[in-house]
């Protein structure tokens, strides 16, 4: 069975599919320090075993993270999305972003677009995001996009997270940017 995974684009990004083209930047990543609070580091079998996840997610539940590349360069600069795999508690919007991409807005300009993707096209009225304590970059991210923390999650193999509930669509002003409003 094959889905087609819708293209969303930004000003700066294309969100696209994942790629067997993609495995260096996921390798990479996942073997990185980066990667600590998302099940990494790991070694490139395991990363390539993230990948098919990422892929296979998709045609399980009809939606998944994107990997999201320049528009000028097309070089991948993370794997941001939509993401339901068994376990959680809820739908969440996640992301992770490459060594040398940080400090763009990327992740913030890409989680935007999958956030209004899932409620513009599939009906979603929330989302959250799960976030390690100590991933101070990941909380911030989440308050710019207007989330608020909501209690904490046990999940068996990350501990405990912190649940970020991004504003229902009808709450939403400025795009979703509720930090710039």
């Amino acid at each position: 069975m094959r889905i087609e995974i819708p293209q969303l684009e930004t000003d700066r990004l294309i969100l696209r599919g994942p790629q067997l083209s993609d495995f260096d930047a996921i390798a990479a990543f996942f073997a990185s320090d980066r990667s600590k609070f998302v099940g990494g580091p790991m070694s490139a079998e395991q990363a390539w075993r993230t990948l098919a996840l990422e892929a296979g997610h998709w045609t399980l539940r009809g939606y998944g993270r994107w990997i999201v590349a320049e528009r000028d360069t097309n070089a991948p600069v993370g794997n941001i999305g939509l993401w339901f795999p068994h376990g959680w508690p809820e739908p969440e919007i996640g992301w992770d972003l490459f060594e040398g991409f940080e400090g763009k807005g990327y992740a913030t300009e890409a989680a935007t677009a999958a956030r209004s993707y899932a409620y513009d096209v599939l009906g979603w009225d929330t989302a959250i995001s799960l976030v390690d304590p100590k991933n101070t970059a990941s909380r911030k991210l989440a308050q710019r996009m207007g989330a608020r923390h909501d209690g904490d999650f046990t999940h068996e193999r990350f501990g405990t997270v912190q649940i970020w509930r991004h504003l229902p669509p009808g709450e939403l002003v400025n795009g979703g940017m509720e930090a710039y409003a």
